[in-house]
């Protein structure tokens, strides 16, 4: 049986087969049959493909063929090319701005790092004497110089330096209020002239308590801050507290006591509106400062109770802080020696 596709009867001659006998053209196949290999060394003739026949006319009353469709129009360089919606654009310029934002804030943060790291570098290779002390600021031409070396970004780790500098502030809050306390006391002594002695108070507490402050209770902080030193932080506990009761009897103003707080204000609204409106700016101020300092000693227990230290590290730190010390050192062993030479001549 015949496959479909197939024809069912082959020729029994595949020369006879009419695509191998078709007829070369006349002038080809003459040239082919003159050309002899053996006889003569002339090439063989080259072949010619027969030329392509017309295409046919159409017939009468069909449609001329239709010509080949012409490729797409290029955009011209001047006309406007649709790059995305104008929301889209918007939004990759704002990422855009926003990345180099970032970048610009890491850049600022890594010069930050590298001057905080020269720093300590130099201080860790030059020890104490290659830091030069730059507190209090003052100018170079004034007789005094700085007496301690301050640099809260470089010294307190990056945790606490904001509640190291919300304390320095207070310090300077509670200096500045002293001082309008002098002008508000001032003022009252001015009006009433038997207030004298809260007057001269007034200038003893600025003067007195101004770098008191500083020295007992800002700096063991900021040593605390600095160096995780727990007998620094007992230290910074016991004087602060005391401290915050102080702002808060200024903030009261019991008469004769210096300070222009809440019951002296209320007694010279009585005789004079315009010294006890500054004294209402003054208890104001002095309360201001009680609230913060209560809120900071607070803050700062709590930061305290975090860092693991106790009491007997304190102790610890104290007898090493103690013992270390070369004026304690050579004051002992003066008194060993006498105490032995003592001995030694005893009967």
């Amino acid at each position: 049986m015949a496959q479909r596709g197939v024809p069912a009867v082959l020729p029994d001659n595949p020369f006879q087969d009419p695509a191998a006998v078709q007829p070369w053209p006349g002038s080809e196949r003459a040239a082919l049959d003159a050309y002899n290999p053996f006889e003569s060394s002339a090439p063989l003739p080259p072949y010619q493909a027969p030329s392509a026949a017309p295409p046919p006319l159409p017939a009468a009353g069909m449609p001329p063929p239709q010509a080949a469709a012409q490729p797409p129009r290029k955009a011209s360089p001047t006309e406007p090319r649709n790059y995305g919606s104008y929301g889209t654009q918007a939004s990759a310029a704002a990422a855009t701005a926003e990345l180099l934002k970032r970048q610009e804030e890491l850049n600022r943060k890594a010069e930050e790092l590298d001057r905080r790291e020269r720093e300590l570098q130099n201080a860790a290779l030059g020890g104490a004497a290659s830091r030069l002390n730059n507190w209090p600021p003052l100018p170079s031409f004034c007789p005094v110089k700085p007496c301690f070396y301050q640099d809260i970004p470089v010294e307190i780790p990056a945790d606490f330096q904001k509640t190291v500098s919300t304390m320095y502030y207070l310090w300077m809050a509670s200096t500045i209020a002293l001082f309008l306390n002098f002008l508000s006391s001032l003022a009252w002594f001015c009006v009433e002239p038997s207030s004298g002695s809260g007057f001269g108070l007034s200038i003893l507490w600025a003067l007195l308590y101004t770098p008191c402050s500083f020295v007992c209770w800002y700096r063991p902080m900021y040593k605390a801050f600095r160096s995780d030193s727990s007998f620094n932080f007992f230290v910074f506990f016991f004087v602060f507290f005391a401290q915050n009761v102080m702002y808060v009897l200024q903030a009261i103003g019991i008469p004769n006591w210096g300070f222009s707080g809440w019951i002296l204000s209320l007694i010279a609204l009585r005789k004079n509106t315009a010294v006890a409106v500054m004294m209402i700016l003054v208890s104001l101020f002095f309360t201001a400062v009680a609230v913060l300092g209560i809120i900071m000693l607070k803050k700062i227990h709590s930061l305290y109770r975090r860092t693991g230290a106790s009491f007997q590290k304190a102790q610890e730190e104290f007898a090493a802080g103690v013992f270390s010390n070369q004026a304690v050192r050579t004051a002992a062993a003066n008194a060993a020696a006498g105490a032995a030479t003592n001995a030694f001549r005893a009967p």
